[in-house]
């Protein structure tokens, strides 16, 4: 039984979709809504003594604030309730780790449905997902 239900969430139609699965298939699980904020890399991450210090930290911070809240109507509007938290870093990796050391038994996530090519030159944080979690993932796309 899926007690406790991981829905890495940003600004895509995908991820709204993944909630919207999340809440209809699992009505009697905990789910979390997980917002991870990319840091910058290389150039500006060697001027900053910590994340704060960034570039675009508190707008981030902002946005996470906006989409958390957003699931949690979300949530409201299906007659339920999700947990939220926000992570630091890489999203495949943050999303993976926050699973793992939160026991959570399955992550929902969407997918951008990029053409191999893409995802080759940029990457997928799905995939990411997918290949290192140790628990199902179940990946939805929309469409949209």
């Amino acid at each position: 039984m899926i007690e406790d239900v991981l829905v890495p969430v940003d600004e895509s139609p995908q991820s709204e979709a993944a909630l919207q699965y999340a809440l209809d298939e699992f009505p009697d699980a905990s789910i979390t809504a997980l917002h991870v904020i990319r840091l910058p890399e290389g150039y500006w991450s060697a001027f900053s003594d910590s994340e704060q210090g960034l570039p675009g930290y508190d707008n981030a911070h902002s946005l996470a604030r906006e989409l958390l809240e957003r699931a949690e109507q979300t949530a409201a509007e299906h007659g339920g309730n999700v947990d939220t938290a926000v992570a630091t870093g890489d999203p495949g990796q943050e999303i993976v780790e926050y699973a793992i050391e939160n026991d959570v038994d399955q992550i929902v996530m969407g997918s951008h449905g990029r053409k191999r090519a893409s995802r080759l030159l940029f990457g997928s944080v799905a995939e990411k997902v997918v290949r290192n979690a140790p628990m199902t993932v179940v990946v939805v796309h929309d469409e949209e």
